[in-house]
């Protein structure tokens, strides 16, 4: 029996380099290969397939989880729906490399490069994803090659079974010489399609902090979208329910994220896990003061942050010590927020020093 068809310019056996022709072209016939959309990247030549729209199970097209926990749920979301897909592990490095060992990325069936995407979260022509893919093993030319991989081993699973190697398959790229980007060290990566068996070695990853974000005003939106890609678990409060954004697919790409509409909303502190982060930012200071309270109260909060000026912060010291605060727990609140070298005023800006804000707390936590 004839040995099994092999990718054009893949390596032969397992863990082997894969040997990449082409990789020391000029810097003009470089930025021509990317262009191109009928050639595989670094010499891989192959004929221009349509590819199929994405799964209806496949999250937005702008939306692409990347962290431990959410890349695992849509991993769990495409298998129950007989999604076909195929996971990219960083299985071993050398050197200096733009991810760690263990980062994974999932390809599904139908995955293809995107020019960007509709959704309140995605901001005005951004190329922000690729549809059908989730998780991310590093960008680049590294990323480009894995794709059509994981792309050929699905198309060889539906149309040539006999064809498909054993897996899981490995990959050895040496990032300098083979893929012209500047790391220079050198990854193995390790395709396995998406199974039960998959799925169950895969590990939980790091856990999530837990925030309360009360809010959905434009800064509360804002900071919602730069949380829902970033390793927490959000309950976004506010009791205005046309406040929220209007967006199912969103909420449903994101099932870490909790959209709560109650009239009591201070009440939710009360049941909220201990050591969670709380961010304050309604539509009214009356509800500010009343969640600020209940959150210094508990006495147990990762973190109080509450927006507003240094003025805001000393009016609300003096009414919540005329509540009877002591100052031990005045002192854990945290007004303005933000980290003070990011200064600005605009939502997404304010959004974006919050998010690293909470980033380094969780970091902190976790030693």
């Amino acid at each position: 029996m004839s040995a099994p068809a092999r990718p054009a310019g893949a390596a032969q056996g397992r863990g082997r380099q894969a040997k990449v022709p082409g990789a020391r072209r000029g810097s003009q016939e470089r930025r021509a290969g990317r262009r191109a959309t009928s050639r595989r990247p670094s010499g891989l030549i192959h004929t221009q397939r349509p590819c199929p729209p994405p799964p209806s199970s496949c999250a937005p097209a702008w939306s692409r989880p990347s962290d431990a926990a959410a890349l695992r749920t849509q991993a769990q979301r495409w298998l129950a729906g007989g999604t076909p897909a195929v996971i990219v592990e960083v299985a071993e490095i050398r050197g200096s490399t733009p991810r760690e060992v263990g980062a994974r990325m999932l390809v599904c069936a139908g995955a293809r490069e995107s020019d960007g995407g509709a959704g309140w979260g995605a901001g005005p022509g951004a190329r922000v994803a690729t549809a059908g893919m989730a998780g991310t093993i590093g960008g680049g030319h590294l990323e480009h090659v894995a794709l059509h991989e994981a792309r050929e081993l699905l198309q060889a699973a539906s149309t040539r079974p006999a064809a498909l190697p054993a897996l899981p398959v490995e990959r050895r790229y040496p990032l300098g010489p083979t893929l012209g980007q500047c790391c220079g060290g050198t990854v193995l990566l390790r395709y396995t399609l998406l199974d039960q068996a998959a799925l169950d070695a895969w590990p939980a990853g790091p856990a999530r902090l837990p925030v309360l974000l009360f809010g959905a005003g434009h800064v509360g939106r804002a900071l919602a979208a730069a949380l829902a890609p970033l390793p927490f678990v959000l309950r976004w409060i506010d009791e205005r329910e046309d406040a929220f954004p209007d967006d199912p697919a969103w909420f449903a790409a994101h099932p870490h994220i909790e959209r709560v509409c109650v009239d009591a909303v201070e009440a939710e502190v009360a049941i909220a896990t201990p050591g969670s982060a709380f961010v304050v930012m309604t539509h009214s200071h009356d509800l500010d003061l009343s969640i600020v309270q209940a959150i210094l109260r508990r006495g147990d909060a990762a973190f109080c942050g509450l927006i507003g000026s240094q003025t805001k912060r000393q009016r609300f010291l003096h009414r919540l010590a005329d509540r009877g605060l002591p100052p031990e727990r005045l002192a854990q609140l945290t007004c303005p927020i933000g980290l003070p070298a990011i200064p600005g005023k605009e939502p997404e800006v304010i959004a974006a020093s919050v998010a690293a804000q909470l980033l380094h707390l969780r970091n902190a936590q976790q030693g």
